[in-house]
């Protein structure tokens, strides 16, 4: 395990992402990648009480060589009342979802944001202090297809890889609402963690 991970940008994050923010002396979040489809860097899972539910951000048509730093986020069609109504669906019952909640809802109300890096940096800083975690980390500032002297997640930590191929990232399980229903879901997205644990999510990463 060296010092410093390498991340990429991601929408309400899940905790594996987060257990490298905890754990890492430093981390470094990609902003010069080209854009990959299908991956935490735009989407989040969450606990529905049908199971797994995936909340995808809508994007303005783009190129498929289009750097993450470019990416714009499309208005077409109020996804961030769908997003919050799914959220509210998921979590309202859960021990902590009013005690956070004001603090998430301005980001499907009162907010727009043009680009993709924008809107995720800026829920991240609001769920790192949230989580009571201070890390240290920066922007990339060129893409670079490896880092010899860092870890790097930035293709480990996606829906398309298992959790086997993280060696270092071991879930701890807490109580979810609808686990009687269905079973214990690991590494959803981080607000699964804070609206079922609230202040002793950074216990859990």
């Amino acid at each position: 395990m060296n010092n410093i991970a390498v991340l990429s940008s991601s929408y309400l994050a899940p905790i594996q992402y987060y257990s490298k923010l905890k754990n890492y002396s430093k981390c470094i979040i990609e902003h010069h990648e080209h854009f990959p489809k299908q991956t935490y860097r735009s989407r989040c899972d969450v606990y529905s009480p049908n199971g797994i539910l995936t909340l995808s951000i809508p994007l303005v048509k783009r190129n498929h060589r289009q750097s993450i730093k470019d990416i714009k986020i499309a208005y077409d069609h109020n996804w961030q009342k769908l997003h919050w109504r799914s959220l509210e669906s998921c979590y309202r019952r859960s021990p902590f979802f009013e005690y956070f909640e004001d603090d998430f809802l301005p980001f499907y109300t009162d907010k727009k944001f043009d680009f993709l890096l924008d809107l995720n940096e800026s829920l991240n800083q609001e769920i790192l202090k949230l989580l009571k975690l201070k890390p240290t980390y920066a922007f990339s500032a060129e893409y670079l297809k490896t880092y010899p002297d860092a870890d790097d997640f930035r293709d480990i930590i996606s829906p398309k890889v298992n959790l086997s191929a993280d060696k270092q990232f071991n879930p701890n399980p807490y109580m979810q609402v609808f686990e009687p229903r269905h079973k214990f879901l690991p590494n959803l997205s981080i607000v699964d963690l804070l609206f079922n644990e609230g202040s002793r999510a950074l216990e859990t990463i």
